[in-house]
């Protein structure tokens, strides 16, 4: 009895104890749960507020830049302080504990790590990059009665360069910031804020560069001289246009003046040809060694720029520091804020009828070499126009950006340094060394020997294929080459030497490029198996293939790459700037990671 009653209490007091227990796990879990259904309270309540200063931020933002183009210096600045205050509370809406508990929550935690990475982004934009790109005087950034202040220039340096690295410190976040699970607000939000960083961020690159290399490049430290060459997209290169007629520019002091005009044709051909690559030797053979029109069938303009430096260099003996390439279509942008200027003997050129008057007209009553002359005394009297006359300075700068990003401005020097701060960006003219998206390439060569390109529409369609299961993207390529060329009634300057076989058809060679590490897979013109030629260009692969059009037809080219390794859902595309700009598309698809 004795054991069986010990036995039985011993029964009851474990009982209690495991009761006591659960009571315990109970009282903790309900403590738990409290804790964590006030925090995900406390992170709504936070979120909802976050939401709205983020949204008042936008609009702010999108304000201030209206005021800065416009000019309106005073209510920008009380527009900047307001976006500042909006900035700063969203980050601290974010920046708590209970927040950062948040982000670590299944579902909804990259969510907030999303908004949070936003509202640091939006934060350090209002603190670091508007202030200064307020301060800016932009008129320091344009030539005033012939000369560029270049102390000015350069006591803006500092802040360009603080202004631009915030930028890209945010974009890079944003870039790192996975958008695969995130709800469609967030998602969209995340691709809006790229979009825009991406965007400002190549003002803020380009006036970085220009603060840091205009002083050098116009003579602050000792006389400089350039090539201007007029690239003529009527007979198309892969850079824009064959190299028609230069002038040199010289520099010094900030202080700029133009001389010594002479065409392409003027330097004859060279045999034996100056050495070029073997990639290029295998796409060309010696052509952009041989002849001065044909240093640019690369894309890459640092090689053509060098090659035609050498060229001017044994005819004349003139050795200059760099060349700066521009098209009509650059005049006309420039026209349009400076006004009609006068050509000695020739029409007025006027903004809206330069491109026609330069690349159609003029081939009517001019023979070639008129025509090179012509185009050279064109560029000087604009560029004369630029560096006298008093302009808005805003309208100039985005002149400037958009024939930078059109890349119908390019530039090249000769000095390694200031090469090296170019890098990769549009104004250097060069596809990347290594893709950040995958990037394919089009690029275009006259193949008749005329000046058709006048005539020529492009457009360039890239969709996003299938993940491969060696980590690479299959990319599907259209390019569609449309012919506006009548069918008779053109001037014999126009047909040329008419190598398709009929003066009206023009022949277009369309090389594409793939993604770095990528291959090119295979290609088809209308649909059916055509021959192309193919060859390298750094890790890129390249193909060649010989489009021909009659007045008044279409024909299609379909070309088959794959990426290199990859997870992104889309590509971009880097085109051959042509008299009508592409029409473009990229159809996008899931990344690989989902």
């Amino acid at each position: 009895m004795t054991e069986s009653g010990g036995s039985a209490r011993r029964r009851r007091r474990s009982r209690r104890r495991s009761r006591a227990r659960v009571r315990r796990v109970l009282l903790v879990g309900l403590v738990v749960v409290s804790v964590l259904l006030a925090a995900g309270g406390w992170v709504g309540f936070r979120g909802w507020q976050a939401r709205a200063h983020l949204l008042n931020a936008a609009g702010l933002a999108q304000e201030l830049s209206t005021q800065v183009v416009g000019g309106d210096v005073a209510r920008a600045q009380r527009t900047l302080a307001a976006l500042q205050e909006q900035a700063a509370a969203a980050r601290g809406a974010t920046g708590d504990p209970a927040w950062w508990l948040g982000q670590q929550a299944p579902y909804a935690g990259d969510d907030l790590a999303a908004v949070r990475q936003i509202a640091v982004a939006v934060d350090d934009l209002a603190r670091l990059a508007f202030p200064t790109l307020l301060r800016l005087d932009l008129a320091s950034l344009v030539p005033k009665e012939g000369k560029l202040d270049l102390g000015r220039l350069r006591g803006a340096s500092a802040e360009l360069s603080v202004a631009d690295q915030a930028v890209r410190r945010n974009g890079e976040r944003l870039r790192a910031v996975s958008t695969d699970d995130l709800v469609g607000q967030v998602r969209d939000a995340v691709a809006g804020l790229r979009t825009e960083l991406d965007r400002l961020g190549e003002l803020t690159a380009a006036a970085d560069q220009g603060a840091r290399l205009l002083p050098a490049l116009l003579g602050a430290d000792g006389p400089r001289s350039y090539l201007l060459v007029s690239q003529n997209p009527a007979e198309l290169r892969a850079t824009g246009g064959m190299f028609g007629a230069h002038a040199v520019l010289r520099a010094e002091g900030g202080r700029i003046r133009m001389s010594g005009q002479a065409s392409a044709g003027s330097l004859r051909s060279f045999d034996p040809p100056l050495p070029v690559s073997e990639e290029m030797r295998r796409l060309w053979k010696d052509l952009p060694g041989t002849f001065p029109a044909d240093v640019n069938l690369s894309p890459d303009f640092p090689t053509a720029a060098a090659l035609y430096r050498e060229m001017v260099r044994r005819r004349t003996g003139t050795a200059v520091d760099g060349v700066l390439a521009v098209d009509p279509l650059v005049l006309s942008y420039l026209l349009g804020v400076l006004g009609p200027v006068t050509v000695p003997g020739r029409p007025s050129l006027a903004g809206s009828s330069v491109v026609r008057t330069l690349l159609s007209d003029a081939y009517r009553t001019l023979d070639n070499k008129a025509q090179d002359s012509y185009f050279a005394q064109a560029a000087s009297a604009v560029f004369d126009a630029l560096f006298t006359r008093a302009v808005n300075p805003r309208s100039l700068l985005t002149v400037f950006n958009r024939s930078i990003t059109e890349r119908r401005i390019l530039f090249w020097s000769v000095h390694p340094t200031e090469q090296r701060v170019l890098g990769d960006s549009q104004l250097a003219g060069k596809l990347r060394e290594k893709d950040t998206v995958p990037t394919v390439g089009v690029f275009l060569n006259d193949g008749s020997g005329a000046k058709l390109g006048y005539y020529l529409r492009f457009s360039a369609t890239v969709t996003v294929g299938d993940c491969q299961p060696d980590g690479r993207r299959e990319l599907r390529l259209r390019v569609t080459v449309h012919s506006t060329a009548p069918k008779s009634g053109l001037a014999e300057s126009v047909t040329g030497l008419a190598l398709s076989g009929d003066p009206y058809t023009a022949r277009t060679f369309v090389s594409v490029y793939s993604p770095t590490g990528g291959a090119v897979l295979g290609g088809r013109l209308d649909g059916r198996d055509t021959a192309m030629g193919s060859g390298t260009a750094g890790s890129r692969q390249v193909t060649v293939a010989n489009v021909e059009v009659k007045p008044g037809r279409t024909r299609t080219l379909d070309v088959t790459l794959l990426t290199g390794t990859t997870s992104a859902g889309t590509a971009e595309l880097v085109l051959t700037p042509t008299v009508t700009p592409w029409t473009t598309q990229v159809v996008s698809a899931p990344s690989c990671d989902q």
